[in-house]
């Protein structure tokens, strides 16, 4: 239980953070979102590190933190792009349903098949991550663009590797793991855009959404370990992997945007499955 409540957190914190993440993409553009947004993430991190006494992790947990932060930059990196190049309704749930399905097989193979209770929650968590991701169109949009793909599923991997490699570098300590996941990412991402040559500076009406999405996404992270230590690679990464659902809920609640029929049927798998999962 104790597992699935973190899962559950770190998916609301992740979901919350990707909120106020497209709040600040909306001022200052996505990829320097990203780049402050994992900055800041990594100060609050070291600070929190430097104020307790934190053991350090072997070097196996080193290299599995650091090639879980390059892996999950790219991927988000490759769905920025693919939601540029493609349509969002594809992206997101394709990306999305991969994140979850990877861990949920390295979980099988590492940990052993779980109850026919949890495989059914797995079912209606995987399909809860496809639906909430679309819009009313975004089914019948999948089978007419499967050229649109490609991107997608290379992100899902790079996210579901990300799941994979923080639980085993995670298994044992918290904070320094995600410090090493963090600086990797923050490399990738600060060569993306001095590749690009893009604009470093954020507006100064991003900075408040900034340090909202850096903090919430440092949490998600945080609850996503310690529902790894907690429990099972696969219940923790699918909860996780619900953070789409608690970024629907806020942009109606926050935005008013209207949650499709088609969300409101995954919001509800999603139900489905915490139940299961807790049983």
């Amino acid at each position: 239980m104790i597992s699935i409540l973190l899962g559950l957190a770190a998916a609301f914190s992740w979901g919350a953070g990707d909120f106020s993440g497209g709040l600040a993409s909306r001022k200052t553009g996505a990829y320097r979102t990203v780049v402050y947004g994992e900055a800041i993430g990594l100060i609050l991190l070291l600070l929190f590190s430097l104020t307790g006494p934190q053991p350090l992790p072997d070097m196996t947990s080193w290299v599995y933190a650091v090639i879980a932060g390059a892996l999950g930059t790219a991927g988000i990196l490759l769905l920025y792009t693919a939601m540029i190049e493609g349509k969002m309704s594809i992206a997101a749930p394709v990306s999305a349903l991969l994140s979850a399905a990877v861990p949920v097989l390295v979980g099988i193979f590492t940990q052993g098949a779980p109850g026919l209770l949890t495989f059914i929650g797995f079912g209606f968590a995987l399909t809860a991550v496809w639906l909430v991701s679309q819009n009313e169109d975004g089914i019948k949009d999948i089978f007419s663009h499967l050229a649109d793909l490609r991107l997608p599923l290379l992100a899902g991997l790079g996210f579901g590797l990300y799941f994979t490699f923080m639980n085993l570098a995670s298994r044992h300590v918290i904070f320094w793991p995600i410090v090493a996941a963090r600086s990797s990412g923050l490399a990738v991402i600060a060569l993306f855009i001095l590749f690009r040559r893009g604009e470093w500076r954020p507006s100064r009406a991003a900075w408040p959404f900034l340090i909202l999405n850096g903090t919430l996404d440092v949490g998600g992270n945080l609850f996503y370990v310690l529902a790894g230590q907690a429990g099972r690679l696969d219940v923790s990464a699918v909860l996780s992997s619900l953070f789409p659902g608690a970024t629907v809920l806020l942009a109606s609640l926050i935005l008013k945007e209207r949650i499709s029929r088609t969300q409101w049927i995954g919001i509800a798998a999603a139900l489905i499955a915490i139940v299961l999962l807790t049983l």
